[in-house]
């Protein structure tokens, strides 16, 4: 059967929000096979690896996805990642239209709808203007999505001046929670700017304006927070997760891999912090007291940060040592290793690894519970404080190594967690008989994420209803 219906997706350049909609495009159309996406792919101005990995996605996808690649734009820095991300999607409004008019044109297959990303609501404008319905797809779980609606309309309807809670220890009811929770403890609020805030803020009031939103997750991780967002003014939910790329990568040039298999099952804590995530010397240098004091194997993933005030991406360390206590590879040469990038999903399907500390981002977070690998929770940016909570208080799958830490990507961070916090982080992740129930859970969980996907599962339940909808249109 031919194709007779396409979708136009729009995602944001970070390369856990472009791989997330590539495997959302994969699930549409091999469900479906009259159903076509092409995707829209915006470059950030310094990012020289996204073009390798957009020939990896390229490479792995079905014909009926089509990538085009928009103009790369030469943006000046602003203030934040978030205003940089804001005004880099703005810049590519015309190029959007541009290309979408293309795919309108052509009458054949038809033009279904768009999805864009959650920072992609601009976006929101162009299926208006060609008259097609818009729908958004929410890289992270519903109730961070609960918490930008709830936020908003306390704004935007009670007139509630939330800059102000910065720093207080006012309680906020979410609908998405059983519990009252302090505004300012984990709360984007806290990290970023006044302009931040209104720019995440005007993005959760276009949410309402979109006919549905997927959403990376499923009915069993989150029942409640799913249920609380229709209360909250959300259109249609389709709870579709987890969607991930779970294609373990090769063997071959990962050295690393080959020293995984000669470790003992369950013995090894490893250490990754996510696409964007960095330390300094100082802060390095206590995570290597707390790995030596604690004795236990370990892999980490240790990355350079980019220079302060510059909103570029992180790289490999040409030599760690040059951040790393005097001595510290030579002393555990025996039991650990430290690397540059790592290949996070095959290290997490490895049978060596018994704990991850992480830095709690939403596709991490998903990958553990797939693989069955309990966390040790290292939020370190806002949207991250909210998941870390998720986990730690309600799902019980992580220990907790520091809930309020801050960063600011783009000048960096005074505040250090201490070995010390580190090493009983991971000592409650890997001994002691919390952490054999930790294990226990987070294997149910694993269990439950595999069969949401499975034929009369939730998620795949969800996914059929997404489609019948697109085609009602």
């Amino acid at each position: 059967m031919s194709t007779t219906s396409e979708l136009v997706f729009v995602p944001c350049p970070g390369a856990g929000h472009l791989a997330s909609m590539v495997e959302m495009a994969k699930l549409l159309v091999d469900r479906d096979n009259r159903l076509s996406v092409t995707i829209l792919i915006v470059k950030f101005p310094f990012d020289s690896e996204i073009d390798s990995h957009i020939e990896s996605l390229v490479a792995s996808v079905a014909a009926r996805i089509r990538f085009v690649l928009l103009p790369r734009r030469n943006l000046s820095p602003r203030t934040s990642p978030l205003a940089f991300i804001h005004h880099l999607m703005e810049s590519h409004k015309s190029d959007v239209q541009e290309a979408v008019a293309k795919i309108s044109a052509c009458g054949s297959p038809r033009l279904a709808g768009l999805v864009v990303d959650m920072f992609c609501t601009s976006m929101i404008d162009v299926a208006v203007e060609f008259d097609v319905p818009s729908y958004m797809f929410f890289t992270s779980g519903a109730a961070f999505l609960g918490i930008m609606l709830h936020l908003q309309s306390l704004q935007d309807e009670q007139h509630m001046d939330l800059t102000r809670l910065k720093g207080s220890d006012t309680e906020l009811d979410f609908p998405c929670f059983a519990n009252p929770l302090p505004a300012a403890k984990f709360l984007p609020l806290e990290v970023f700017m006044e302009e931040d805030c209104q720019l995440l803020l005007r993005c959760a009031q276009r949410f309402r304006e979109t006919k549905g939103i997927l959403v990376n997750t499923l009915a069993e991780l989150e029942p409640r927070a799913i249920e609380a967002l229709a209360g909250l003014g959300a259109p249609a939910v389709y709870p579709v997760g987890p969607i991930l790329n779970i294609k373990v990568e090769s063997k071959k040039g990962f050295e690393i891999l080959n020293w995984l298999d000669q470790q003992p099952d369950g013995s090894v804590v490893f250490l990754c912090f996510g696409s964007k995530g960095t330390f300094e010397e100082h802060q390095a240098k206590e995570i290597a007291h707390a790995l030596e004091q604690s004795g236990y194997r370990f892999l980490w993933s240790l990355r350079r940060p980019p220079a302060k005030g510059k909103l570029e991406a992180p790289c490999d360390y040409a030599d760690p040592a040059e951040v790393l206590p005097e001595g510290f590879l030579n002393r555990t040469a025996g039991v650990g290793r430290v690397i540059g990038w790592a290949p996070q999903v095959a290290v997490l399907a490895h049978s060596a690894i018994g704990g991850f500390v992480s830095h709690c981002g939403w596709n991490s977070t998903l990958e553990s519970i797939w693989f069955g690998v309990p966390i040790a929770a290292w939020p370190q940016y806002a949207e991250q404080q909210f998941n870390a909570f998720q986990l730690v208080v309600e799902l019980g799958l992580a220990a907790e190594i520091k809930m309020d830490y801050r960063r600011d990507l783009s000048k960096g961070s005074d505040l250090v967690v201490t070995a010390d916090e580190i090493e009983g982080g991971i000592r409650k992740l890997m001994e002691g008989e919390e952490a054999g129930e930790r294990r226990k859970k987070v294997k149910e969980v694993s269990e439950k994420s595999r069969k949401a996907l499975t034929e009369g599962g939730s998620s795949s339940l969800s996914l059929a209803r997404f489609i019948e909808d697109v085609w009602s249109q």
